[in-house]
């Protein structure tokens, strides 16, 4: 990908970051802006409102690096396991665990009663349902079947490991943050897996397109030397 679109990807994951984290903490945290709205303190309401798209810049930030990390891991699991097929049953089993760690080891110790467990297990359905829809699309996109399980791969466990941060929190309102963190990293990590065959389509459109002009220019040097020795 050349730097260009690499920034225009970047940019575009930032804002999509901002615009989910903006509209979810609205409706998640509606109740804290809305006192907001009830006592008139319009610049404190917008400022909070700054805050969550800030956050949701920085949920981008780290679903970006998780996604590049993700495209080294994959080239390295291929490699090691020497075959697609073999690799793909190696992630479906790293998902069963990351999904199995999740429930075990993050939703239970912070599960108090069934209204808790209702909801962490809606956010399960979330990253899970979000997980199956991206793969499919991104078949659609391809036409490559195999690359159905790297996908699911990609969006459950690289996306769990990127909300682990407000996972390991116990205390205050945690878990507004924990519904609230997810969004933007499924919806950011969604766009990066889908978005990112048109970007690199692009760069080597843009790289063809600079070698056409370097050929044009040389050959508009060569042709004026030419004209140049057969004036003499």
């Amino acid at each position: 990908m050349t730097i260009r679109n690499w920034f225009k990807f970047f940019l575009m994951c930032m804002l999509i970051g901002g615009i989910v984290t903006g509209v979810a903490g609205l409706i998640i945290r509606w109740n804290f802006f809305n006192d907001y709205l009830a006592a008139g303190e319009i610049g404190e309401f917008l400022a909070a409102f700054l805050w969550m798209i800030f956050l949701g810049f920085t949920m981008s930030v780290i679903a970006q690096a998780g996604f590049f990390a993700y495209l080294t891991i994959h080239q390295i699991g291929v490699g090691v396991f020497r075959t697609l097929t073999l690799w793909n049953w190696v992630q479906v089993l790293l998902m069963i665990v990351v999904i199995g760690d999740l429930i075990i080891f993050r939703f239970a110790p912070a599960a108090e009663n069934v209204k808790d467990w209702l909801f962490y297990i809606g956010l399960l359905i979330l990253l899970i349902s979000g997980a199956i829809a991206t793969a499919i699309k991104k078949v659609q996109l391809t036409g490559k079947k195999h690359i159905l399980i790297s996908a699911m791969f990609f969006m459950i466990v690289i996306t769990s490991l990127e909300w682990i941060i407000p996972l390991m929190g116990r205390k205050g309102n945690i878990d507004t943050y924990v519904a609230l963190l997810l969004f933007p990293l499924v919806a950011v990590n969604a766009y990066q897996i889908l978005a990112l065959p048109k970007y690199n389509k692009k760069s080597d459109e843009d790289r063809k397109k600079l070698e056409e002009r370097k050929k044009a220019r040389q050959q508009k040097k060569l042709n004026m030397k030419n004209i140049a020795n057969e004036s003499k």
